[in-house]
């Protein structure tokens, strides 16, 4: 690539288990109504930069999430990449946070302190990895000089590159936030919008 590449990533729609505050990872969890109306907005909040296309995690929620925007702009059918897929959270999916002290006390408390992940969860390095990995595909594949691309993606995985690209780790990211990604062979500024 000659010129940075501009990526607009967002987190997908809400879910039942958003609204319920469950820990998802890789449980494919579909768009509730609410995520539908969701991306629908998010269609329209972005359609004025003219995107080139659309790329998504290999999960239901953001493939929907993507799916959507993409009609609703008219672009090419959605660009699928699992390393976009959210951060495994192992044995916490399915459970909230009270339910996770409950059922795994030592795991909860060794997350809170220190990050480290539940069994069957993935490291942060391990995700950062992987994603900043599909975000360059996503810049390589989809985006072009003249015309950003849209990434769907999951809430750690957004957070994670957020902080391969600034060295801070943001807040949770809530459901449809968008963030401006520069690809410059690799991830070299992130801003909320």
């Amino acid at each position: 690539m000659t010129t940075p590449r501009v990526l607009y990533a967002l987190r997908h729609g809400e879910t039942h288990w958003n609204a319920e505050v469950r820990w998802q990872g890789h449980t494919d969890i579909p768009l509730n109504e609410i995520g539908r109306t969701q991306a629908r907005e998010v269609a329209e909040r972005l359609r004025a930069l003219h995107p080139s296309g659309v790329a998504s995690s290999d999960l239901s929620r953001a493939r929907e999430t993507a799916e959507i925007i993409a009609a609703a702009l008219g672009l090419p059918e959605v660009y699928v990449d699992a390393g976009l897929r959210e951060r495994a959270f192992g044995v916490f999916e399915g459970l909230t946070r009270g339910e996770c002290e409950e059922r795994h006390a030592t795991a909860w408390r060794r997350w809170q302190e220190s990050r480290h992940p539940p069994e069957g969860g993935e490291a942060h390095d391990a995700l950062a990895a992987r994603a900043v990995a599909a975000m360059g595909r996503v810049a390589e594949r989809i985006a072009r000089d003249d015309a950003p691309a849209i990434v769907v993606t999951h809430g750690g995985t957004l957070r994670a590159v957020v902080f391969a690209a600034k060295g801070v780790l943001p807040a949770p990211v809530k459901n449809a936030a968008v963030w401006r990604l520069t690809w410059d062979g690799k991830l070299v500024d992130a801003v909320e919008l």
